[in-house]
């Protein structure tokens, strides 16, 4: 019997983060369903898809079985049995994923995928729509958030170690006009599940995010 665990949030609230901490204590598979889009992205540019024709998106995004395995200790997203790993962060799979993203079929088979990934493994996942819409009879839903001034913060000093340079007041706007987005967008939209437990991470480590989610598993 699986064991699920939904982690959803607003970007920027460390959900990745957290949610391969909490799938490596409890020895589940992590699974990121960013990189899912973004391997139907890749497959739907091999397939030479016109990423403005929703109907042709529509129909061969049906061709596409995206699945997460671990091989060697490294988490590997298999596209029709090939790992698709080193062709993921690639700014034309980016671009592509953020347009199809949006086509309901693509999602409707993604979080098919979903479902059936999380039937078979226990899993740690995390999105905006896992405890909405992926998988509303998970065990333990949770709703992580943080205030938009410390997430702009954070990504501020992501950027800055990296030596970016960058605007934090930019960056806190860009994430509350994203919140915006995500809260109101047709399909599947960022709300927070009535049973999901709401853990604001504003003044919290990443080791007590982790603890806390920890100890609602086995509460």
């Amino acid at each position: 019997m699986s064991y699920q665990i939904a982690i959803d949030g607003p970007a920027g609230a460390g959900k990745s983060t957290i949610a391969r901490r909490v799938a490596r204590e409890k020895n589940f598979i992590y699974v990121d369903t960013g990189a899912m889009y973004r391997a139907m992205a890749y497959y739907l540019l091999k397939e030479k898809a016109d990423p403005s024709d929703e109907k042709e998106i529509s129909e061969k995004c049906t061709g596409a079985h995206i699945t997460i395995r671990y091989q060697d200790g490294e988490q590997v997203v298999l596209l029709n049995g090939e790992n698709v790993n080193p062709v993921l962060r690639t700014e034309e799979v980016g671009n592509m994923a953020s347009v199809t993203s949006k086509n309901k079929k693509v999602r409707e088979r993604l979080t098919q995928l979903q479902k059936e990934l999380a039937e078979k493994n226990s899993v740690v996942m995390d999105g905006r729509d896992i405890g909405t819409c992926v998988l509303p009879q998970a065990d333990v839903k949770v709703y992580l958030t943080a205030s938009a001034a410390v997430r702009a913060k954070r990504r501020f000093d992501e950027l800055t170690a990296k030596g970016e340079s960058c605007d934090i007041q930019k960056i806190e706007a860009d994430i509350v006009k994203r919140d915006e987005q995500d809260m109101t967008r047709e399909i599947a939209p960022l709300k927070q599940a009535e049973d999901a437990v709401l853990v604001d991470s504003s003044d919290m480590s990443i080791d007590e995010v982790v603890e806390k989610i920890l100890s609602l598993t086995e509460a």
